[in-house]
């Protein structure tokens, strides 16, 4: 039947039609299960540097690495305590000519004592490298992490 202008046949619209409703709801499912992965990405928490033109800042990485037994090296290569201090001390230099900030990256073998990193975060540190990075292996989480983090006792 076509629609008909005037009559007494015409009846009220009585019944709500959720369809629109429920397309906008899907709609926004799909955003947020879309979304929702990059907002629970596992990280640590870094001060980026800031750009004004939105461009990416270039820094001046320190590479240290601290080996078991105690041997250390600067970018790949042996050096010692006083060596490192003065590495980081050229590297200011450099970096205050060029206004390229620096950045110590320490990486240290899981069986260095903790002492030993604090050691050379803290020499770093007197150096005026105030800004590092500690290089981690990420690992899968356990199984037990989601109960722990939400506040209940883990199992033993």
């Amino acid at each position: 039947m076509g629609a008909s202008i005037g009559g007494d046949d015409d009846e009220a619209i009585v019944a709500i039609n959720i369809t629109p409703f429920v397309d906008i709801i899907l709609v926004v499912l799909i955003i947020f299960m879309v979304t929702a992965t990059t907002i629970v990405k596992k990280s640590i928490k870094v001060e980026l540097p800031e750009a004004a033109t939105g461009e990416s800042t270039e820094t001046t990485p320190l590479a240290i690495e601290l080996a078991p037994g105690g041997a250390m090296t600067l970018q790949g290569e042996p050096t010692t305590f006083e060596a490192l201090r003065a590495a980081v001390r050229a590297a200011q230099a450099e970096s205050a000519a060029t206004k390229v900030p620096v950045v110590a990256m320490i990486g240290a073998d899981k069986t260095v004592p903790h002492g030993e990193v604090v050691k050379v975060m803290d020499l770093v540190r007197q150096e005026g490298v105030a800004r590092f990075a500690l290089n981690i292996d990420p690992a899968p989480m356990p199984a037990e992490a989601p109960a722990a983090a939400a506040g209940a006792p883990a199992a033993p």
